[in-house]
């Protein structure tokens, strides 16, 4: 009878208590914040201030936020996956577009060619093959000294400059433009079933079960059996 009464108690007491998960089990890893330049005039800079430019991000692409500042936000532009390496340096926040997603396509991804001249070369010997020389670069942006166009290039790990002799021409990204809405409180999925209980919970339900199991004990043992009958029946 007693160990009817103390399974009751759990049953009844146990579906009151709300479950919970630990929040280690429950957080969500942070998420890599991005802003883009959603303008042509984003400027990377090496320091927080306007004499270090590096280059001129490219227009539509990304950067990613290390850290969020008032007046310069710390960023880094680029990935270390080879023949690319990464660029850290400083935005002006409020040039910078911020979005609340990881783009698919951060980081431009550009090879621009350019022939060099020997000096001095001339036909007289040989044919001349080797008069001109090709190179290939990786883009990284555009920079100015006074009027002069240069290019922001990588090449075999080494970053430095090269005179812009044409235009670049890239596809822009445009995931940024669609605008994302946050789920109204109807729309919010319900929390499901959590996978345990909060050590005040397991108290809690600890010592419910144990009231209840004195209050059945002593009410058992205050019931007296009913005295025998005095009449006999005949």
């Amino acid at each position: 009878m007693k160990a009817l009464i103390l399974l009751m108690a759990v049953l009844l007491l146990a579906p009151a208590l709300p479950l919970r998960v630990s929040a280690e089990e429950t957080a969500p890893a942070p998420q890599e914040v991005y802003a883009v330049a959603a303008r042509t005039d984003v400027w990377l800079y090496a320091e927080e201030n306007e004499d270090s430019g590096l280059f001129l991000l490219p227009y539509t692409y990304y950067v990613r936020v290390l850290e969020r500042g008032e007046e310069y936000s710390a960023v880094v532009y680029g990935e270390d996956a080879a023949p690319y390496r990464t660029v850290e340096g400083y935005c002006k926040t409020d040039m910078l577009t911020f979005v609340d997603f990881v783009p698919e396509r951060p980081f431009l991804k550009l090879e621009v060619t350019v022939t060099y001249t020997v000096p001095g070369s001339s036909s007289q010997m040989g044919n001349g093959t080797f008069d001109e020389i090709e190179r290939t670069f990786h883009y990284y942006g555009t920079s100015y000294l006074g009027t002069q166009r240069y290019f922001y290039v990588l090449s075999d790990g080494v970053f430095d400059y090269i005179p812009a002799a044409r235009d670049v021409n890239y596809e822009l990204n445009t995931d940024y433009l669609t605008e994302t809405v946050a789920p109204t409180p109807e729309e919010e999925p319900e929390a499901g079933p959590s996978a345990g209980l909060s050590a005040l919970e397991i108290a809690a339900l600890v010592l419910g079960v144990i009231a209840v199991a004195a209050i059945a004990f002593f009410v058992l043992r205050g019931r007296k059996s009913p005295a025998p009958s005095d009449e006999s029946d005949f």
